[in-house]
C-alpha cells in the first residue's frame, strides 16, 4: 500500500551523509511559510521547557514511598536534520541551529552541555551518521551509568543520567505538528502544548500526568499488545529525538491509515455547534480585542472546547483508544504528584483553561466534561473548591458529567472490545504510530522506515 512512499523515502535518506566533520550548506536564504516557521519555533520553545520538568519529575522516583516503574532521561534533548530536505531542513537550521550533526536543542538546569552543541560520538562509538549517533546514545541512556560524549569542538563531556518514572513526554514533531498518540512507554503530544505556553508548574503536569497514564493505564494496554522491548527500535531513536525526520514522516502515514480506519466520526450536529462557537469567539475578540477576548472566556465556550476534547478523545485508535480509558486516573495521579512536590496540585485546571482560551481542543490536556468534572470533585475534596473554580474562569464544574448526555460528543460513547472489528491490526500503524515504531528497527531511520531483511 505505501511502497511509493518507502521507496521515496529510501532515496532520500540513502543519499544523506550527516558526516561529523561539518555540515553543508543548507540554509541558502530561500523564504519560508510562516506556519512552518512557527511550527519550529514552537518545538523548541516546547523542547525547552520539557527538559527542566523531566529533571524535576526525577524527584517523584526518588521516593520509594511512591513505587513506579522506571526509566532512564538524560540532562539535555538533541535533534538533527539529517533525513530532511527541502524547506524543512533549511527550517531546521534557520530557527533551530540544527544541522546535519545531532545537536542540542534544550538542556536541564545543571547540565554539563548548551544549547547549540553538537555530538559527533558517544563513548569510544565513532559514527557518520547522526542517526548511528543516536543509537549509540540510546544504549549509553538504557545503561544508566555516566558516559562520555565528544562533541564537534573536541571537548569531552561526562554525562549522567537520571532516572524518572516509566512514560516518556514527547513533542510531535515540528514538520507533523498535530500528531498525538498515547502508549506505555511514550506518549507523543501535539504542537498544542507548547502553543498554549504552559508555566513550569503546568509543563511539570504534563510530564506527571503522562507518566501516570503509563502507571495508570499500562497493564491494560499491555492486555492489548504487550511489547516492551524498546532498545534497537525507532522508538528508542524517537525518545531521544521526536523531530527525526523518518518520524516525521512515519507520522503522517499514520494519520492517513487512522483516518482510513477511524470509526468514530464527529456528528454533523456536533460539527456545526462547534462551527458556530467559533465564529461567535471569533467577532468577540474582533470586538473586544485579542487580549480582552482570551482572557474572558464564556461558559459556552469552556463547554465548546469540552466537546472538542470528547471528540478528540474518541478519535484516538489502537494502543492510545485504551489509553484514552484512563486519562482521568492519569489526571488523579499527577494531583496527587504535585500535591507531593509542594506544587500547586490544580496546574492541570490552568492548563486547560489555557486550552480554553485559545481554543486548542485537540490534545491530551484540553479536558473533557469528565475530566473536569472529576477534578473539580478531587479539589472539592481537598478543600480546593474555590480555587479550582478560580482556574476555570469563575465556573463551577464539578456536575459537568452530567452535561454529557446533551453533548453530542461523549468521551466514551461504546464499550471496547479487544477483539472489535473496527480497530484491525492489518496496517502497520493499526495500533499507533508509537505501537508501529516499536516493530520498526533503529536501521529504519536511515532506510525509510522500511524493515531490512
Amino acid at each position: 500500500m505505501h511502497m511509493r512512499w518507502w521507496g521515496v523515502a529510501a532515496v532520500v535518506l540513502a543519499g544523506l551523509g550527516g558526516c561529523a566533520s561539518g555540515p553543508k550548506e543548507i540554509d541558502d536564504g530561500r523564504p519560508l511559510d510562516p506556519n512552518l516557521v512557527a511550527s519550529f519555533q514552537l518545538y523548541g520553545q516546547g523542547e525547552r521547557a520539557l527538559r527542566p520538568a523531566l529533571a524535576r519529575s526525577a524527584e517523584i522516583a526518588k521516593n520509594k514511598a511512591q513505587e513506579c516503574d522506571k526509566q532512564f532521561e538524560l540532562p539535555f534533548s538533541a535533534a538533527t536534520s539529517e533525513g530532511s530536505e527541502g524547506d524543512d531542513k533549511v527550517a531546521w537550521k534557520r530557527v533551530l541551529d540544527v544541522d546535519e550533526r545531532l545537536t542540542v536543542i534544550a538542556v536541564t538546569p545543571g547540565s554539563p552541555l548548551k544549547i547549540g552543541d553538537r555530538i559527533v560520538r558517544v563513548g569510544k562509538l565513532s559514527a557518520y551518521r547522526a542517526t548511528t549517533v543516536l543509537e549509540h546514545l540510546g544504549i549509553a541512556r538504557e545503561d544508566g551509568r555516566p558516559f562520555d560524549i565528544l562533541l564537534a569542538t573536541g571537548e569531552t563531556v561526562r554525562i549522567t543520567p537520571f532516572e524518572v518514572c516509566r512514560g516518556y513526554t514527547r513533542l510531535s514533531p515540528p514538520t507533523t505538528p498535530k500528531v498525538q498518540d498515547y502508549h506505555w512507554l511514550l506518549s507523543t503530544h501535539p504542537l498544542e502544548l507548547p502553543q498554549a505556553s504552559p508555566s513550569s508548574e503546568e509543563m511539570l503536569w504534563s510530564v506527571l500526568w503522562t507518566q501516570g497514564l503509563s502507571e495508570e493505564g499500562g497493564a491494560r494496554m499491555k492486555t492489548y499488545h504487550y511489547t516492551v522491548k524498546i532498545g534497537g527500535t525507532l522508538l528508542q531513536l524517537y525518545s531521544l529525538a521526536s523531530g527525526l525526520s523518518v518520524a516525521a514522516k512515519l507520522a503522517e502515514t499514520a494519520v492517513d491509515e487512522a483516518r482510513k480506519l477511524a470509526v468514530k466520526e464527529i456528528a454533523n450536529y456536533a460539527r456545526d455547534q462547534i462551527l458556530a462557537q467559533g465564529r461567535q469567539l471569533a467577532l468577540q475578540k474582533l470586538r473586544e480585542g485579542l487580549q480582552e477576548a482570551a482572557e474572558k472566556v464564556t461558559r459556552g465556550q469552556a463547554l465548546a472546547l469540552m466537546q472538542k476534547s470528547a471528540a478528540n478523545r474518541g478519535s484516538l485508535g489502537g494502543v492510545g483508544m485504551i489509553a484514552a480509558t484512563v486519562w482521568e486516573r492519569a489526571d488523579a495521579w499527577a494531583f496527587a504528584r504535585m500535591q507531593e512536590l509542594g506544587l500547586d496540585p490544580l496546574a492541570g485546571l490552568r492548563l486547560h483553561q489555557k486550552m480554553v482560551q485559545r481554543d486548542l481542543g485537540g490534545n491530551a490536556f484540553a479536558m473533557d466534561a469528565d475530566r473536569v468534572s472529576a477534578m473539580s470533585q478531587l479539589a472539592a475534596r481537598f478543600g480546593l473548591r474555590a480555587q479550582a473554580t478560580a482556574a476555570l474562569g469563575g465556573e463551577n464544574f464539578e456536575d459537568a458529567d452530567r452535561l454529557q448526555a446533551a453533548m453530542p460528543m461523549a468521551s466514551a460513547k461504546a464499550g471496547f472490545s479487544f477483539d472489535s472489528p473496527d480497530d484491525p491490526a492489518a496496517g502497520r500503524f493499526a495500533r499507533g504510530l508509537l505501537d508501529g515504531m516499536l516493530h520498526l528497527p533503529a536501521a529504519s531511520a536511515t532506510t525509510g522506515g522500511r524493515s531490512e531483511k
